[in-house]
């Protein structure tokens, strides 16, 4: 079978290689790089650390606003679909990577798989939920994190091609934080020590294109006696450039760090405090208590174990969780094992053949199409 992977920002470039090692045992597969995340630090150093193949097309979409990101993806996806004609295409998460694929596909009748499907926060202002229904509605196969994003499927009327693998993240944090104790030295050039540091990470479009929600983290992180490291996104720069807030010393402002710096960090932090999925996710596989940068999350299981606490940019909820986090005496293995990637690939080899069957006729469809194709 070729199966066509899409990839175009960090969390999809870890999740990338555990589910390619998994598939690529029995398949032929075409990894393509929509280029959501073009910065060298954001992008290329994961294939390089994490030993991902090089990817077979770089879309090269950069950087707009979301409606002309998502077309620009779109169009030039489409070429790509045209040419390779797959028998599936592998998507994750909620990105705009992740729609643009949704959409071409649903519309050259490619079979689609979600993995990270079923994950909710209930907030359709936030762009990433959008994403999120869109593909799941459209999808073909829903490989699910959590047994509550099962039951969101559910709920939705999606219940015949949903299956629970657990989180293929905690498959790539499994292999590469042995990797990243050894390789990585960012603590000493940072020049802090394990538990005397807290760690920031600030990027979803509710932080960043309200400055005021961004100014009242900042003035929160002003008043906390610790030295804070923030690995800082782009998009994220340009607005605090603009925002009139002096920074203390405490705060260390540094560019984005590659994958197992980013681990080693994460780690050895006394506490994170970010608006991202994913690193909520690996605070609570290493046992790192979290404060979430938003009004609601997608991952409530690691809110109610107790290991993440909901603070919004609420100044002084941030500043009482900070000092006052209690870490939980239990920890659940609230989504699965680290062999994600296996029950993927396990899934896709017995069941594609049968749940693909009815859109076998889009090669035909292709076929009438390649002069659609711009050379």
């Amino acid at each position: 079978m070729k199966i066509l992977s899409v990839v175009g920002a960090r969390p999809e470039f870890i999740q990338a290689m555990p589910v390619s090692r998994a598939i690529r045992a029995d398949h032929q597969e075409i990894l393509l790089h929509t280029g959501q995340h073009y910065d060298y630090r954001m992008s290329q150093t994961f294939f390089d650390e994490l030993d991902i193949p090089v990817p077979d097309y770089n879309l090269g979409a950069g950087s707009d606003s979301q409606t002309r990101q998502v077309a620009e993806m779109m169009m030039r996806m489409e070429e790509v679909l045209l040419r390779e004609k797959p028998d599936l295409v592998i998507v994750r998460g909620d990105t705009n990577s992740t729609l643009a694929s949704a959409l071409v596909t649903s519309k050259l009748n490619i079979p689609l798989a979600h993995i990270e499907a079923g994950e909710r926060s209930f907030n359709r202002y936030m762009p990433e939920e959008i994403n999120r229904l869109v593909t799941d509605r459209l999808a073909d196969l829903h490989f699910c994190v959590s047994q509550a994003a099962k039951q969101n499927l559910v709920v939705e009327g999606i219940n015949e091609s949903v299956h629970w693998v657990g989180d293929v993240m905690l498959d790539a944090l499994l292999y590469a934080l042995p990797i990243a104790r050894t390789r990585s030295d960012i603590l000493k050039k940072l020049q802090i020590k394990p538990q005397h540091y807290g760690l920031a990470t600030i990027h979803r479009a509710m932080n960043t294109d309200e400055p005021e929600r961004l100014r009242k983290i900042m003035a929160a992180f002003n008043q906390v006696s610790e030295t804070i490291i923030l690995p800082v996104h782009p998009r994220t720069r340009k607005v605090l450039s603009n925002i009139p807030i002096h920074l203390e010393d405490h705060i260390q402002i540094i560019e984005p760090v590659g994958y197992f710096d980013m681990l080693t960090l994460e780690e050895n932090a006394r506490l994170i405090a970010t608006d991202s999925g994913g690193v909520q996710r690996e605070a609570y596989y290493m046992k790192v208590p979290c404060l979430t940068l938003r009004d609601e999350s997608e991952w409530g299981a690691t809110i109610e174990t107790g290991w993440n606490k909901l603070v919004g940019a609420d100044q002084k909820l941030i500043l009482d969780s900070w000092f006052n986090f209690n870490s939980p005496t239990e920890h659940p293995p609230i989504y699965g094992d680290g062999t994600a990637a296996q029950r993927i690939a396990a899934i896709i080899n017995s069941t594609a053949a049968q749940q693909f069957e009815r859109k076998k006729v889009f090669k035909n469809q292709l076929s009438g199409q390649e002069g659609m194709v711009i050379k």
